[in-house]
């Protein structure tokens, strides 16, 4: 009978096998640990729930006034110049218009303008150079929760068409 000695546990494959299994676990979750714990979601409401749902009834209150008040806006940016550019049609003229620009994922992209009435209904101000990507529109008469009628909408920029901001609804590209 021939003689077959059992090599010892570390010239074998399987121990190696599995303790690299396990140590490539432990490298894989703590690396996902540091990643989430670094990587703060800002997006995540921490607050009083019963306040933020009162906020959300006096947003709906201002889509409605808008409604009542026959408010509709198109709003273009010009891609050579990045002029934004507000047509509001409607029952209210405003000496200012406030734009904010909501990215939907990272809140510290967020941006805001103020819009001079130049005629008409029309109002101007100078944009960002290079928008890119979905963003949500929100304009109002006043910056902040003071606001008596809020128009709201869509976009995916670069976008040469005009978009609609309507209250309460989607923005629809033309």
């Amino acid at each position: 009978m021939p003689d077959s000695t059992i090599p010892p546990w570390y010239k074998q494959f399987w121990p190696w096998f599995l303790l690299g299994l396990l140590f490539s676990s432990i490298i894989f979750s703590t690396i996902y640990a540091v990643m989430s714990i670094k990587s703060y979601d800002g997006m995540v409401v921490q607050e009083d729930y019963y306040e933020h749902g009162k906020a959300i009834n006096m947003v709906f209150a201002k889509q409605e006034q808008a409604r009542a008040l026959n408010l509709s806006a198109d709003l273009r940016i010009d891609p050579l110049t990045s002029d934004i550019v507000v047509d509001l049609a409607g029952d209210a003229r405003p000496d200012k218009l406030y734009l904010d620009l909501i990215f939907p994922t990272e809140d510290n992209r967020d941006q805001s303008f103020v819009l001079e009435h130049v005629r008409e209904g029309r109002y101007i101000t100078q944009g960002p150079d290079n928008l890119r990507y979905r963003w949500y529109l929100q304009l109002q008469p006043v910056q902040g929760d003071e606001a008596d009628w809020r128009l709201i909408g869509e976009a995916r920029f670069p976008d040469e068409n005009t978009i609609a901001l309507l209250p309460g609804g989607r923005s629809e590209n033309e």
